[in-house]
């Protein structure tokens, strides 16, 4: 039997281990506290976001002492100025919408290169024929109404001779009705639909699509997607965005090693609210652009000034900026250590 010193050694450790624990356990000898903490998507749930849902079900953010509370904003395209607000405390954001806010002044940065490569591209019916941009002049062509389209096509067009680009096509502002114009045959094509989520969409309704891949036709390498947050959140809590980044980037690994079981994550926590349908082979092409040259989350200056001076010479930002501040590999390659 334990003596009266024992029982109170016994008593004293296990209130230090409550104690410990309500604290969120220790990091480099120091406490580690919970820390709640919000995330703003740029879209509704899908394949896209497979990482995210895997580190919440596999524990990982716990696992870090974090609370994270993922959603969608009711307008997706404020990510950037809510995280630099503090509203949010990150969002995933594309590549051109984050250069374009650091031009307006918005002072937020990537910490980590979601998708590796641009998911928008260029669609036609396969039944149309119509295989590269030059086959598209004076064709209709169908996009959400997003200004950076317009350049985008533009682009592609002039890399396959077309020298008039944008004037020799119609551009037709659809909303996001994307396949339901290119299946009616209201348009010949469209831009702005995802070879990860409109491909499938169109094949599941018995519409085969070609597909024109943007930075195969003259447009510069970028970033569809990126985890961002603000200056301010990586000057005065770097603890708390290595942690986040850390166990996103083990959803993400997770996710890329086994995508059809990362599918069956985001299922389960959405309760039926995505496509399986379009999100199961969607995340076959998504998954290799996560884990793309071995290192999840990695970025290059390259691919940011490259993509940045392509924005400035098609007016996109009105001044050329320093795209070396946009982006930060510091939390990514702490996360692989």
């Amino acid at each position: 039997m334990l003596g009266r010193k024992s029982w109170v050694l016994v008593l004293v450790v296990a209130a230090a281990m409550l104690l410990t624990a309500a604290c969120g356990g220790q990091e480099n000898g120091a406490e580690q506290e919970i820390v709640k903490v919000r995330l703003a998507m740029d879209w509704y749930p899908n394949a896209n976001h497979a990482g995210l849902f895997v580190a919440q079900e596999k524990g990982y953010f716990a696992d870090e002492n974090l609370e994270v509370d993922f959603y969608t904003p009711v307008d997706p395209s404020t990510v950037n100025q809510t995280v630099a607000a503090g509203a949010d405390d990150f969002g995933i954001n594309y590549q051109p919408d984050l250069l374009m806010a650091r031009a307006q002044g918005v002072s937020v940065v990537s910490v980590a290169a979601l998708v590796q490569h641009p998911l928008n591209s260029v669609q036609t019916l396969k039944s149309s024929g119509i295989t590269r941009p030059s086959e598209l002049v004076g064709k209709k062509i169908g996009y959400p109404g997003i200004p950076l389209n317009e350049p985008l096509l533009d682009t592609m067009l002039k890399a396959d001779g077309v020298e008039g680009g944008l004037e020799e096509v119609e551009l037709i502002n659809v909303g996001f009705n994307l396949a339901e114009v290119l299946i009616s045959g209201t348009v010949d094509a469209c831009i702005g639909c995802y070879f990860s989520h409109e491909s499938f969409l169109m094949e599941n309704q018995g519409h085969p699509v070609n597909i024109m891949r943007m930075e195969e036709w003259g447009v510069p390498d970028y970033y569809e997607l990126v985890l961002v947050t603000s200056e301010k959140m990586l000057k005065e809590k770097p603890d708390v965005v290595r942690r986040l980044v850390r166990a996103l980037m083990k959803g993400y690994a997770d996710a890329a090693a086994d995508p059809d079981a990362a599918v069956d994550t985001l299922l389960a926590a959405t309760k039926g609210e995505v496509d399986e349908a379009i999100e199961r082979p969607g995340i076959q092409v998504i998954a290799p652009l996560w884990t793309e040259g071995g290192r999840v989350g990695w970025q290059t200056l390259e691919k940011w000034s490259t993509f940045g001076d392509w924005m400035y010479a098609n007016g996109l930002i009105k001044d050329p900026i320093d795209t070396s501040a946009a982006f930060t590999n510091e939390f990514v390659e702490a996360a692989q250590q």
